[in-house]
């Protein structure tokens, strides 16, 4: 989102819009520049500042205020803050014990924090530095370890013993204890947005990510192909592992986004991270998730272990007063972490039917991105990802029980999964269970129990929806294949290609949807712009129908079209 920077002075807007969104917090000084707290602890004997190039927000200022730093300077995009303004920010917040500068180990940061410690002096200023250092993935550079997330944890420990009314050279000491005792190693899958060129920094190629990359937007040591997050997530606890030392107090793990990476994504990492380090052996015993040391708008994350000594935990917690509000006081989790889920359940051998649950999900994660295109184009963006996750984990729970797999379906769609489509689907799966519980796995229903079933969801489901014939959902698939079934019964057809008649039933009213506009549900909103494209919830319900065939009618699935090509589409353009 680089292209809302404003062209003049983008950094000093940034700092009056912090200033003006915490009047009672902040003072802001534009010449030179610099941001400082207005009601620092009355305890606080050393003045604690920081600062560095800008794009890492929150950090630093959202640290500003009881509990954290007195001051900041904040230079351009990536660069760092002249000396000038680092000695002005000092002198400006001054205590009679003297100032600890908090410093990322870059070139910049280092040169300028320097000279501006070295004219303090000369004025008989007491002054002392904590340099950060703690990027696993830049521990064999000739300028050592770069200083990335882990400031956060220092800045906090150092802020709550300074209220805590410690000396100069204690709190020096026990910032390089911390930096010591911390580790971090950050990956992205997409490169910041240059405030420039407006382009990515640097390709990546698809389905790769950057390993060890930095927090200006510097390359990883290397691409590796992208695996998935918890094999990522090993890797990266491998590396930080091996670099923290003992930790009989305990780990501080701090989950950290880059700039666009979602809290539910982060939040998820945490909880995988945990159990990691469980199994490890290593108690977690605080966690900090959210974007906190972001590199502009980079698409990925960077974890934090810190190796706690005693004591150290309660100054984690102790208040604030910051742009970040309160510190969260996270209770320490119990020395027996949380069991992972792989180890809680011992799968049973696969019972009842679930021959059509499975080739259903094999069909749907075959297409779900695509599914999710079409959802995206169509309104939404959702359907794919819910509909593939609520049958894997229908199919686990139909192994975990004695359950036939349309139960296990039916069970999970309309408990567990959210969106329109999740607990519609769960109504025919309900419905179609009654046909295949009966039924040896494999063993293709009578077509009356099928046609009952197709009847009797469809009907649920728009007695739920109101949704009807011809309003664009997934209705409009289901109808026609409800009533192919009905027709092969009422003529006692029961031959082979009963389902696969259904199916193409299905397959053509789902196509026939791309002409229609929504009446109902996603695309209702959007009119005309859906125009070419077909109806994510009825291409789902068409290739339910595919995967019956292929189950029960293997010769005659054999006419269907590849699930594949339901998928594809030709948006119109609207006129105006």
């Amino acid at each position: 989102m680089s292209y809302l920077l404003p062209e003049t002075d983008p950094v000093l807007a940034s700092c009056r819009g912090l200033v003006t969104a915490h009047p009672d917090l902040l003072a802001l000084s534009q010449d030179p520049l610099y941001v400082r707290a207005l009601d620092p602890s009355p305890d606080r004997r050393v003045a604690l500042v920081s600062g560095g190039g800008s794009g890492h927000e929150p950090l630093h200022a959202g640290l500003l205020g009881r509990g954290g730093l007195d001051a900041v300077a904040p230079g351009r995009v990536f660069a760092s803050p002249h000396n000038r303004q680092i000695g002005a920010a000092s002198r400006s917040t001054l205590r009679a014990g003297g100032v600890l500068h908090i410093v990322k180990n870059y070139t910049g940061d280092r040169i300028n924090f320097g000279v501006a410690a070295e004219r303090l002096r000369a004025d008989g200023i007491p002054v002392e530095q904590v340099l950060v250092t703690d990027d696993v993935a830049t521990s064999t550079a000739g300028a050592g370890r770069r200083g990335t997330a882990a400031t956060v944890v220092v800045e906090k420990i150092l802020g709550a013993a300074a209220d805590q009314g410690a000396g100069l050279e204690e709190l020096a000491a026990l910032g390089r204890e911390v930096v010591d005792r911390s580790r971090s190693l950050a990956v992205c899958t997409r490169a910041h947005t240059s405030p420039s060129t407006l382009q990515p920094a640097f390709d990546l190629a698809p389905a790769h990510a950057d390993y060890g990359v930095g927090i200006h937007g510097e390359r990883g040591s290397r691409s590796v192909p992208l695996p998935r997050v918890e094999d990522l997530v090993r890797r990266m606890l491998s590396d930080l592992c091996t670099a923290v030392p003992d930790a009989p107090e305990g780990v501080l793990l701090v989950v950290n986004g880059l700039g666009s990476t979602s809290l539910l994504e982060l939040q998820a990492v945490t909880a995988i991270a945990t159990d990691q380090l469980g199994a490890r052996g290593h108690h977690v015993a605080a966690a900090l998730t959210g974007t906190h040391v972001g590199a502009l708008d980079m698409a990925g994350l960077s974890l934090t272990l810190t190796a706690l000594r005693p004591g150290w935990l309660t100054l984690w917690q102790a208040d604030t007063h910051t742009p970040l509000t309160t510190w969260p006081r996270t209770a320490a989790l119990p020395r027996t972490h949380i069991t992972p889920p792989d180890l809680l359940y011992r799968p049973a051998a696969p019972k009842g039917s679930s021959a059509l649950l499975d080739r259903y999900a094999a069909i749907v994660s075959q297409v779900r991105d695509s599914l999710t295109a079409l959802d995206q184009l169509a309104g939404d963006g959702d359907f794919g990802d819910n509909l593939a996750s609520g049958l894997a984990r229908a199919k686990t729970r139909a192994r975990e029980t004695d359950e036939d797999g349309m139960t296990a379906a039916a069970d999970v769609f309309l408990n567990e999964v959210g969106g329109t489509s999740g607990p519609l689907l769960g109504l025919l799966f309900q419905h179609l269970a009654a046909a295949t519980a009966a039924c040896p796995d494999g063993q293709r229903p009578a077509v009356p129990a099928l046609a009952e079933a197709l009847a009797a969801g469809c009907a649920a489901i728009r007695r739920v929806g109101g949704a009807g014939s011809g309003d664009r959902t997934l209705v409009d698939a289901l109808l026609p294949a409800a009533q192919s079934l009905h027709d092969a019964d009422k003529r006692e057809r029961e031959g082979e290609r009963a389902v696969t008649d259904a199916a193409l039933a299905a397959v053509e009213g789902a196509r026939g949807t791309a002409g229609m506009l929504g009446a109902r549900g996603r695309s209702s909103y959007i009119g005309a712009r859906a125009l070419g494209i077909p109806d994510p919830g009825a291409v789902g319900v068409a290739l339910l129908l595919i995967a019956a065939a292929d189950v029960y009618e293997p010769r005659s699935a054999t006419a269907l079209p590849a699930p594949g090509h339901l998928t594809r589409h030709t948006p119109s353009t609207p006129v105006a």
